[in-house]
């Protein structure tokens, strides 16, 4: 098209005034390091979700099921065989959740505590977790439970063979006698056998293991569980295993995988993520400001060639396309140098971890800021690079309204 080809001569020309060939060249970087941030920032944000991922999988079984009535599971036993007969599925055991308030010695913490039963590890491996003492539901006949990190930081509890703590839960039955409050509470005695760290902020908090048989005799529900979790086998489809599972259980059950048993904590990041998009796109918008006044320099300097070009027959609406076209030209050629630069920033440091993270390596899971390039988000750059490049160049039909 004549008028993009005399947009683009304009463009790359040297201009009779030196200061404009300048404000042009960091009108097009302003663009471009703007476009350049918007990229590696949503990298940054996707690198953090992928890591967040990798670990609940240390902790979250591949699919949880929840009653959508009432809080108990009554006949976990058949639905648990019922689900572990599927094709694709590898195990499935039924657990107890509930709050509880753990005493020891010289402390005491609410907890949350998780009952499992002996072939819970089919499901989820709590023993490549466990960083000090081991995984074990019994020790020489007394009951055992693991511990989180921060549990044991709070606590000062560790795994030892002569020290137990108390679990104490409210008596789901029965009356409170208000002359003795202890008799409102059912408790029991347990030893730590193992201290765990997942590097998940919540499951590393207050989170305490216990076999499933003393969570059902301290809350009254024998034969009875909250959840059942589901893991898959290894060369399984999890979305053919899913849809298994909701057309079996689907009426009864709350079915969630591994995303939307984290639902909260993954909108969290989308939501930070995107925020921080639109202030980013706000600095680009503020960056194209720059174009607006490159453009007017322009306009002014060619009045001569706009003359000879209505001479020659151009009409006004071509003179003026010209110069909207080289308006889009100079914020898309920024915005797309940009996101070429973002992409091999975000890459090399992908690769290479060239941004380390400060603090204790030893206390670190990563070292180097987490990245992850995702086409959609480029998609997305792209098209605001776009609509930011149509908004500044229709502004700068102001600059040509009178052309002779």
């Amino acid at each position: 098209m004549l008028t993009t080809r005399i947009a683009l001569r304009y463009l790359f020309s040297k201009k009779s005034h030196h200061a404009v060939n300048i404000i042009s060249a960091i009108s097009v970087c302003g663009v471009a390091v703007a476009t350049a941030a918007i990229v590696v920032v949503l990298s940054v944000f996707n690198g953090f979700t992928r890591l967040s991922q990798l670990q609940l999988s240390n902790v979250d079984a591949d699919l949880k099921l929840t009653p959508l009535e009432g809080k108990f599971i009554s006949d976990e036993d058949s639905i648990v065989n019922t689900i572990a007969s599927l094709d694709g599925v590898k195990s499935a055991a039924a657990i107890i959740e509930e709050r509880a308030m753990l005493v020891g010695r010289h402390c005491q913490q609410p907890v949350i505590i998780k009952a499992v039963d002996a072939d819970y590890e089919q499901v989820v491996d709590l023993g490549a977790i466990i960083i000090d003492g081991v995984y074990t539901p019994s020790v020489d006949s007394c009951d055992a439970m693991q511990i989180s990190v921060g549990v044991a930081n709070r606590t000062g509890l560790r795994p030892s063979l002569t020290t137990a703590a108390d679990l104490y839960v409210p008596r789901r039955q029965g009356r409170i006698n208000p002359a003795n409050p202890a008799a409102s509470f059912r408790s029991a005695a347990l030893i730590v056998s193992g201290v765990f760290e997942a590097d998940n902020p919540e499951a590393d908090n207050d989170r305490v293991v216990v076999p499933l048989a003393v969570a059902q005799r301290l809350l009254d529900c024998d034969d009875a569980a909250t959840a059942i979790e589901v893991s898959f086998a290894d060369a399984a489809s999890a979305d053919a295993v899913t849809s298994a599972v909701t057309a079996l259980c689907g009426r009864r059950f709350k079915i969630e995988d591994r995303y939307m048993q984290q639902e909260e904590s993954y909108r969290m990041i989308e939501i930070e993520k995107w925020v921080t998009f639109m202030m980013l796109v706000l600095i680009l918008v503020i960056a194209s400001f720059n174009i607006i006044s490159t453009m007017s320099l322009l306009v002014a300097e060619k009045r001569a060639d706009m003359s000879t070009l209505r001479a020659l027959g151009a009409s006004r609406q071509m003179v003026r396309r010209i110069f909207v076209a080289q308006g889009f030209l100079v914020t898309v050629i920024g915005g797309a140098a940009g996101i070429v630069v973002g992409i091999v920033l975000s890459l090399l440091q992908e690769h290479f971890g060239l941004i380390k993270l400060q603090g204790d390596p030893s206390a670190l899971t990563i070292d180097a800021y987490p990245v992850a390039v995702e086409a959609v988000d480029i998609l997305v750059v792209a098209l605001a690079v776009l609509i930011v490049a149509a908004v500044t160049s229709q502004i700068t039909r102001l600059f040509t309204k009178n052309i002779e």
